[in-house]
């Protein structure tokens, strides 16, 4: 069975009920933002989608990978049940990808599956 188009899109939520991809995009400029939200409509329309748009980071996470004016965002992800769940966002300063990042990424998603 071939899935819906677009597919849909969750934030990650805490405990707390903050969605923090929501209220990182919320932080940038407005027209950084909409070149991520663009991005990812167009991972929701193509899925599966390989690179330059995407790269698979491992154990399930992806990661919509953004060109910016002057700098490159990240925003990881994982697909549940034909759903694009947007687990963290940010800045890229180096060239790979930052174990915090990754590691706060892979946190998430086991929150994530946990509360399914």
């Amino acid at each position: 069975m071939k899935a819906e188009r677009p597919l849909k899109v969750v934030f990650f939520k805490t405990e707390t009920g903050n969605e923090p991809v929501r209220e990182w995009l919320k932080d940038l400029p407005k027209e950084d933002c909409k070149v991520i939200g663009t991005d990812i409509l167009t991972v929701q329309y193509a899925w599966p989608v390989g690179k330059p748009l995407v790269g698979n980071l491992g154990d399930g996470i992806w990661e919509v990978r953004s060109r910016l004016d002057n700098r490159i965002a990240r925003t990881m992800f994982v697909m549940v049940d034909q759903e694009i769940v947007l687990l963290h966002g940010f800045i890229k300063k180096q060239q790979k990808t930052p174990p915090a990042d990754l590691d706060l990424a892979k946190k998430r998603k086991k929150q994530y599956q946990q509360n399914l």
